[in-house]
């Protein structure tokens, strides 16, 4: 982290979302981590996890992706869920941790589809397309092997799905006490699926071009929104890269992402989560425009947050200045739970290490320390 003047920095400034004040433009990006118990339920242990980066200046924490039914969104083993009241108590008490700090917590919810590891629901898979996923199971998440070949969903599993997601949104809501649903639209997983050209090779109305591909997604938030209602802030992840094939990109390039942005900015959602492994750099080719930069020309009405390496805060303000209203940090906010507090002093926060990552990516005791 680099010295800067005694002007505050940007990212430092306070924003607004949907209602909701934010004390700076500094949020803590989802990540997975897998300990909560057997049947989903948050521990103890999540609720200090999470609590450590409110009281170290966060002022939004988006959860660690949470699988919304008991079908087939489940994905890794020891990941919590919202599908039931028992989860959602659970979580009200991780909610209750962040809230006593005074910061703000979204529920993310996400659908592993094809890529589910370890579902304590179901043997088999699901997908857009009875297709193999690319890559290995992830070993940091119990993984081993090759994917299983999915089935291919019909109208049915797709329904279910939906309102999966809507009921889950409406525990995070009217029992966890969240304060607001991002839809995990990024990195490979159902949403994701759908909209990738190669996982999504139907010829029904859920597939086809980049419009239609991105359908179910915009179903999805249609009916979070109709489940929770309008004052809730309600947005969605998308990336390129995914878990399983992190060099992916969009096939149509800067078009694509035209149609993307300007069909999410006619949808129901407030907010926009763009994650790339660098925010700053072009998004298709050199000399090209990132997808934080097309997603305020396309959308320029819709809160935009960005995630990519931003934990260098001179990285994290040309990101805000391109058009982003709040920064996303995974990594860095491992490494330096407080480094709102660091940018604030304007001292070097520490280098990254993340050996909490290995051998697997559960929560470790010495992030539990404040």
């Amino acid at each position: 982290m680099n010295a800067h003047s005694t002007v505050a920095s940007p990212v430092l400034t306070g924003t607004m979302l949907k209602g909701l004040a934010f004390a700076n433009r500094l949020s803590v990006a989802p990540m997975t981590r897998i300990s909560a118990s057997a049947e989903g339920v948050p521990t103890e242990r999540m609720a200090r996890y999470y609590q450590r980066f409110a009281k170290g200046g966060f002022s939004l924490l988006t959860t660690e992706g949470i699988y919304p039914d008991k079908a087939y969104a489940q994905t890794y083993k020891d990941q919590p869920g919202l599908a039931d009241r028992q989860q959602a108590e659970g979580w009200k008490k991780v909610v209750d941790a962040v809230h006593a700090t005074g910061r703000r917590i979204f529920a993310q919810l996400m659908h592993g589809g094809a890529l589910s590891q370890a579902n304590r629901f179901r043997s088999d898979t699901i997908a857009p397309s009875a297709l193999r996923p690319r890559g290995r199971q992830m070993v940091s998440y119990h993984g081993e092997g090759l994917y299983a070949v999915p089935r291919e969903m019909d109208e049915t599993d797709i329904a279910e799905a939906i309102s999966g997601f809507a009921q889950a949104a409406t525990l995070a809501i009217d029992v966890a006490g969240f304060d607001g649903i991002e839809l995990h639209g990024a990195n490979g997983y159902l949403l994701d699926q759908f909209f990738t050209d190669y996982t999504n090779q139907r010829q029904d109305r859920w597939g086809g071009d980049i419009g239609k591909r991105l359908g179910l997604s915009l179903a999805v938030l249609h009916a979070v929104r109709s489940a929770v209602g309008d004052a809730v802030p309600v947005g969605i992840r998308l990336s390129q890269g995914k878990v399983n094939d992190n060099k992916h990109k969009w096939v149509e390039g800067e078009e694509g992402a035209a149609i993307v942005f300007k069909a999410l900015a006619a949808s129901t959602a407030d907010f926009v989560h763009v994650t790339e492994f660098e925010a700053w750099q072009p998004a298709f080719s050199a000399g090209g425009r990132s997808l934080v930069t097309l997603a305020r020309q396309h959308a320029p009405d819709l809160f935009i947050i960005a995630n990519g390496g931003l934990h260098d805060i001179a990285r994290a303000e040309q990101v805000l200045e391109a058009g982003a209203d709040m920064i996303a940090l995974g990594r860095g906010a491992l490494t330096n739970p407080d480094w709102p507090h660091i940018a604030a002093s304007k001292v070097e926060a520490c280098p990254l290490e993340l050996e909490m990552l290995s051998p697997i990516s559960d929560i470790k005791d010495s992030e539990l320390q404040l």
